[in-house]
């Protein structure tokens, strides 16, 4: 029995381009041609095809499937390596599904940083800028906090401040500084880390710094950053009084 290339191709459950590429990486041999200069494929062309056509399933590299189908040494370790692959696919893939259950469930938007679905609403578009940035900055552990403070922050002042213009008054900025500060100075309580991050940093001292310091001047107006850095002062003083009142160090 001899099929063209087209034949060979459905009875393999492939296509014709699959077949002329696996041609061209050497991977099957070209066989022999009929009179009218058509190829002529005979069963060890199918069986070699289907032999090609498992480890593809299989998800093995097309550059490493010549020495995984002859047997070679290597063979096993080839496969104990797509194994683990796989794996971490795998486990991306199962992510990616929970991810997408947690948009649907909280009616998040789809880009939304990972982790933050259920707050998404109260995050306004600067918020969810920089927090997508500080998930290459800081570790897991770091954004499960941050995702806590976000959860605990029942106040109104996160739209205040998105909503400040550039030439917000004085009277204003002094006004939102302080009502953020209270909420800085807690944080800054309930994670101590953040007064010194390096064990969480993801990137370099140096990087992070940067990287936090060109986005945080980018996404936020002249106000807004008045009053964070505003808020960051009173924080840092209030928690001093606080300590000194406790009688901490």
């Amino acid at each position: 029995m001899a099929w063209s290339t087209r034949e060979l191709a459905e009875l393999a459950g492939t296509t014709v381009n699959t077949i002329r590429h696996y041609h061209r990486l050497g991977l099957l041999d070209e066989p022999e041609r009929r009179y009218n200069g058509y190829k002529e494929y005979g069963v060890q062309d199918l069986v070699r095809l289907l032999r090609l056509r498992r480890l593809v399933e299989l998800g093995m590299p097309l550059s490493q499937i010549g020495e995984v189908g002859t047997g070679g040494d290597s063979t096993p370790d080839a496969l104990r390596q797509l194994d683990t692959e796989l794996a971490a696919r795998i486990e991306r893939l199962q992510r990616a599904r929970s991810d997408i259950a947690a948009i649907l469930r909280d009616s998040a938007p789809a880009d939304v940083p990972a982790g933050f679905e259920s707050v998404a609403a109260r995050l306004s578009e600067a918020d969810s800028s920089i927090i997508h940035i500080y998930t290459q900055l800081y570790d897991e552990d770091a954004m499960t906090d941050l995702r806590h403070m976000v959860e605990a922050d029942t106040d109104s002042i996160g739209d205040d401040i998105d909503a400040l213009p550039p030439d917000a008054d004085e009277e204003t900025r002094q006004r939102l500084a302080e009502r953020l500060a209270p909420i800085l100075a807690q944080n800054l309580i309930d994670y101590p880390w953040l007064s010194d991050p390096v064990a969480h940093l993801s990137k370099t001292e140096h990087v992070t710094q940067q990287t936090f310091i060109d986005a945080v001047i980018e996404l936020y107006n002249t106000a807004q950053l008045d009053v964070l850095h505003r808020a960051s002062i009173l924080a840092h003083e209030q928690l001093r009084i606080a300590r000194e009142a406790n009688g901490d160090d």
